[in-house]
């Protein structure tokens, strides 16, 4: 069961499994832990997994700020420290991806090896040909999607899971999981909070490189617009693309995404 750990002056909602080299995943929108529960358990036979719920999302604690990807970075270091992690790999998607970038590119000594998908980075050249989608405009205005959505937040969850799975869905118990992790007013403002911070995540993210070795993982819709954007500014960077594969990759092609992720967290 997943336990709530102090860390940067609030408390993450934590799950973790397993023993040996530390991994951290790092969930997006609209996730939470749960995203990985495919995920998990393979990891954990070679690794000890952490998989947090990040600040405002899940059962974290819904902070009145720190939505920027850097705080957001801030509060997984933390946690590593918190666990007794002196390093770890970072696997992070969707919204997950500027946390993982940053906490790697601040903080290299931290992170033995770096995993981005399904994410376009603010701030990075690269994907000036991916249209950002109509909701980040939505989300952005404050104050906005919160009141237009309460009572519908189930309905508006589903479009993203349906649409980041190719149609195909999720099972009702992790729809419903997912679900109520967004109802309520203050739920939605943190999750959009991290809309709202975007450009300031943006400016935290030009002009650092990546020294560890990196990979980076693309499905529908980014592809290999996240490779591109990385190429210039990894020094070790291997892409790969899951074809007929959603957005929410470790949900819709779990197997898939392990084929690549474990022998790359293995290999020395």
């Amino acid at each position: 069961m997943p336990e709530r750990i102090a860390t940067n002056g609030i408390h993450l909602n934590v799950a973790t499994a397993g023993s040996g080299p530390a991994v951290v995943l790092v969930h997006g929108f609209p996730h939470t832990w749960r995203l990985w529960d495919e995920i998990i358990g393979p990891l954990s036979r070679t690794h000890r997994v952490i998989a947090p719920d990040l600040r405002g999302f899940g059962a974290s604690t819904r902070a009145p700020d720190g939505y920027d990807a850097g705080t957001l970075a801030a509060d997984i270091g933390g946690l590593l420290d918190a666990l007794g992690e002196p390093t770890a790999a970072v696997v992070g998607i969707d919204a997950g991806a500027p946390v993982a970038f940053l906490l790697a590119a601040r903080k290299p000594e931290r992170v033995r090896k770096l995993v981005l998908m399904e994410a376009v980075l603010g701030g990075l050249p690269g994907a000036e040909d991916f249209a950002k989608p109509w909701w980040f405009g939505f989300h952005a205005v404050p104050g906005l999607a919160e009141s237009v959505l309460i009572g519908h937040e189930a309905e508006y969850i589903d479009f993203f899971l349906k649409a980041g799975t190719r149609g195909r869905g999720v099972s009702p118990e992790l729809r419903d999981a997912f679900a109520d992790a967004y109802a309520g007013e203050e739920a939605l403002r943190c999750a959009f909070s991290f809309y709202r911070a975007l450009p300031g995540s943006a400016r935290q993210i030009a002009g650092h490189r990546l020294t560890m070795p990196t990979l980076a993982i693309g499905a529908d819709p980014v592809g290999r617009a996240l490779e591109r954007q990385l190429r210039p500014v990894a020094d070790e960077l291997a892409g790969h693309l899951i074809p007929d594969c959603g957005h929410i990759i470790p949900v819709d092609r779990p197997g898939e995404l392990l084929d690549i992720l474990v022998p790359f967290l293995a290999a020395a």
